[in-house]
């Protein structure tokens, strides 16, 4: 038996989240709060994309790290591949209005990658660490841990100006606007998208714990009676 098959519910849930994601980032999210514009910080990728480090910590909780690595990398081969074709269909298809340059797709998909590989592998090795403590501090930290390490290599290597070798940079990122569009701080826009982004992972990395409780605490029954 192969590792596809033997741990197929766990590599498929985590293309199927990784592929949603991809698809739903192309999407903002819209609304208003007070005077917030969440279209300017949010999209739909935004709530479906935290729970890759469920599905990893779900992984590392029943097999253990190297089994959670190998989905992982699952993980990671196709958001690379899922940011450089999904965009081109998508704008094809009438389902968003713009059309991103192959160099831009590029640039996308190396940040997408970096940032996928790099937080669900520390996701993995925090969860490890923590695995003998109280059933919620392995996912909550390693998830917490995930999180932000994600948001910063995604929204550096995408956007910022530091890292135009990787690709061409978007002007529209990187001009100033009120944090968070209401703030009277001024940033680039890609650092208010990064928060935003950032905060609905910290919040659904919560509520992923209820999940989390419940099929581990089945496999626990299971092995008991056993």
């Amino acid at each position: 038996m192969n590792f596809f098959s033997r741990y197929l519910p766990f590599v498929a849930a985590m293309a199927l989240v990784v592929v949603a994601s991809n698809i739903l980032v192309q999407f903002p999210v819209q609304g208003t709060v007070g005077g917030l514009s969440l279209a300017d910080i949010l999209t739909w990728g935004a709530f479906t994309y935290p729970f890759a480090f469920l599905v990893t910590d779900l992984a590392n909780r029943r097999y253990g790290p190297a089994v959670a690595r190998r989905i992982v990398f699952v993980g990671f081969m196709t958001a690379v591949v899922c940011s450089i074709v999904m965009p081109p269909l998508l704008f094809r298809a009438g389902l968003i209005e713009f059309q991103t340059a192959a160099d831009r797709l590029v640039r996308i998909a190396a940040a997408s990658g970096a940032a996928f590989l790099t937080a669900q592998l520390l996701d993995v090795t925090v969860f490890n660490w923590l695995r003998r403590q109280s059933w919620w501090r392995a996912p909550i930290f390693g998830t917490l841990a995930g999180s932000v390490v994600d948001t910063v290599v995604f929204f550096s290597v995408a956007f910022s100006a530091a890292f135009a070798f990787s690709g061409p940079n978007d002007a529209f990122a990187l001009e100033t606007a009120p944090l968070l569009g209401v703030l009277p701080i001024e940033t680039m826009r890609w650092v208010s998208w990064a928060l935003g982004d950032l905060s609905v992972k910290l919040i659904i990395a919560v509520f992923a714990l209820i999940p989390y409780r419940l099929i581990a605490a089945r496999w626990s029954q299971k092995t008991v009676t056993a």
